[in-house]
C-alpha cells in the first residue's frame, strides 16, 4: 500500500526524531528534551512524514522554515529553506520525497516565497526538482611555520585590538555582527535566536552537546565591533616534547578587511601551533593570499554547498542588481513547476532590475535548476552552455549574459542548516 504523506500531527514529532535518526545513520535515543526544543523551533504545518500504512511508524521526513537569503545588491528574500530530508532504507523507491518535494514547492510558492534553498547531502538528488549548486565553499590547513608570519608581532598596530571573550560576550556583540555580514554577502543566511543560543551553550541538544571554545573579537581603533573569531586546538606533542597542535575555526565573522587580515594573522600567531584549519570559507577567500608565502595554505576542500530552487522568476530576477546593463528573453523549462515561462529582464548596472513575462522570442533557453546555479553569480554563463545546460537562441546572448549575471565576488554561505 502507498505510504500516507502529510503534515505531522504534535504527537507524532518523537516518532518523526526517531525516523530522522535513522535516516542519518544517528543513533542517539531521541530524549523528551529534544522533542520539547523540536516542536518549541517547529512550525508543525511544514513538518511532513511519511507513514507506514501497515505499521503506522514514520519512514520518511521532511522540513522546511521561513529563511531570508542575500541577493547580489544586498537584498534579503524570503525564501523556503529546506532541512532534515531522510526516507528510511526500507521505503527507498517509493516516491516518498518526490510527494514531499512537491507538496511543499507548491506551498512555498502559494507563501509568496521567491526561492527554495537546501544543502545537498548528496549531489544527484535535487537537480531534477529544479535546485542548481548556487554557492561553493572551500577549506585550508595552514602550515603554519611556512606561512613568514612574524609570530611575535600578532597584534594590530593600528590601535586596534583583539580579545578573547566568554560565550555570553559573543552572544551579546554576535548577531548584530553577523547582520553586517550577511547584507555584505550575497549567498548568506540569517541566523535566528535559536542558532545563537545553540553557538554559545544557552541551548544544547541531546546528541550534540555543547563544548567550550576559544573566542576572539576583533574592535577597531574607534571601539566598534567589526570581527570574530570562534576556534578550538587540540593538545599533541611529539615523541620530541615538542606541540605539534592544530587550530580549527568554527566560525569567522569579518567585516572590514582590516578586520579579517588581523583575525587571520592571530590565529596563525598562537602559541604551540603548528596548523591551522580555517574552517568552511568562500572559495576565493582572502586568507591564503594574506599569508606571505600563500603556499602554507593549502587547499584540502573545494565543493558545491548551498543549493538553490526558483518558484518566482520576476521577482527573484528583479531583485538583485547586475554588473552591466542589458536586456535579455530566458525562457525557463519547469515540468509542471512555478517557474516555467518566458521572461525578460531588464537590467541595470548597479541597479535592481526589471523582470516580467514576455512574448518576445527567447534569447537563451534554460532549465530552473540551471537558472538556481546563475542566480546568485556562482556559475558562468559560458561555462553552463558549453556544458550543454544552456542553450543559446541568439548570436552573442550567452556572452552578454555572463557579463550581466557576473558578480565580483564569488557567493558564500557560511552556514549549515
Amino acid at each position: 500500500m502507498t505510504a500516507d504523506v502529510r503534515p505531522i500531527a504534535a504527537s507524532e514529532l518523537t516518532d518523526w526524531l526517531h525516523a530522522l535518526n535513522a535516516g542519518f545513520l544517528t543513533a542517539a535515543r531521541v530524549t523528551e528534551s529534544d522533542v520539547a526544543q523540536r516542536a518549541k523551533y517547529s512550525d508543525l504545518a511544514r513538518v511532513q512524514g511519511g507513514f507506514d500504512p501497515d505499521t503506522g511508524r514514520c519512514v520518511a521526513t521532511f522540513r522546511s522554515f521561513a529563511q531570508e537569503l542575500t541577493v547580489p545588491g544586498g537584498a534579503a528574500l524570503p525564501v523556503c529553506a529546506v532541512s532534515n530530508v531522510t526516507v528510511l532504507p526500507t521505503h527507498r523507491r517509493q516516491g516518498l520525497l518526490s510527494r514531499m518535494m512537491t507538496a511543499e514547492l507548491a506551498a512555498a510558492a502559494a507563501r509568496g516565497e521567491v526561492l527554495g534553498t537546501l544543502i545537498a547531502a548528496e549531489y544527484p538528488i535535487y537537480g531534477r526538482y529544479g535546485f542548481g549548486p548556487a554557492t561553493s565553499l572551500a577549506e585550508w590547513e595552514i602550515d603554519v611555520p611556512r606561512t613568514g608570519l612574524d609570530r611575535q608581532r600578532p597584534a594590530p598596530a593600528d590601535g586596534s585590538r583583539i580579545d578573547l571573550v566568554d560565550a555570553a560576550e559573543v552572544r551579546r556583540v554576535g548577531p548584530a555582527l553577523h547582520e553586517r555580514l550577511r547584507a555584505l554577502t550575497p549567498g548568506a543566511v540569517d541566523r535566528d535566536a535559536r542558532w545563537w543560543n545553540l553557538a554559545t551553550g544557552l541551548e544544547e541538544l541531546s546528541y550534540r552537546p555543547y563544548r567550550e571554545k576559544f573566542q576572539a573579537v576583533y574592535r577597531s581603533a574607534a571601539g566598534e565591533v567589526e570581527g570574530l573569531a570562534v576556534y578550538t586546538a587540540d593538545d599533541a606533542w611529539s615523541d620530541a616534547k615538542t606541540p605539534q597542535n592544530t587550530l580549527r575555526v568554527q566560525d569567522l565573522i569579518a567585516v572590514t578587511p582590516a578586520a579579517e587580515r588581523a583575525l587571520w594573522r592571530f590565529l596563525c600567531s598562537v602559541d604551540w601551533v603548528q596548523k591551522v584549519r580555517t574552517g568552511y570559507r568562500a572559495p576565493d577567500d582572502l586568507v591564503a593570499d594574506l599569508l606571505p608565502d600563500p603556499r602554507a595554505a593549502r587547499l584540502v576542500t573545494l565543493t558545491d554547498f548551498l543549493w538553490v530552487r526558483v518558484l518566482d522568476v520576476a521577482g527573484a530576477l528583479a531583485a538583485r542588481t547586475y554588473a552591466c546593463p542589458g536586456s535579455l528573453v530566458l525562457e525557463v523549462v519547469d515540468p509542471a513547476g512555478p517557474a516555467a515561462g518566458r521572461y525578460r529582464l531588464d537590467a541595470a548596472e548597479g541597479e535592481r532590475a526589471r523582470c516580467a513575462p514576455s512574448a518576445d522570442p527567447a534569447d537563451l533557453r534554460l532549465d530552473a535548476a540551471a537558472l538556481g546555479s546563475l542566480y546568485l553569480g556562482e556559475q558562468s554563463v559560458l561555462r553552463l552552455a558549453a556544458l550543454g545546460r544552456i542553450e543559446e537562441l541568439r548570436p552573442g546572448a550567452a556572452a552578454l549574459a555572463d557579463r550581466v549575471f557576473r558578480t565580483a565576488r564569488r557567493p558564500w554561505c557560511p552556514d549549515v542548516f
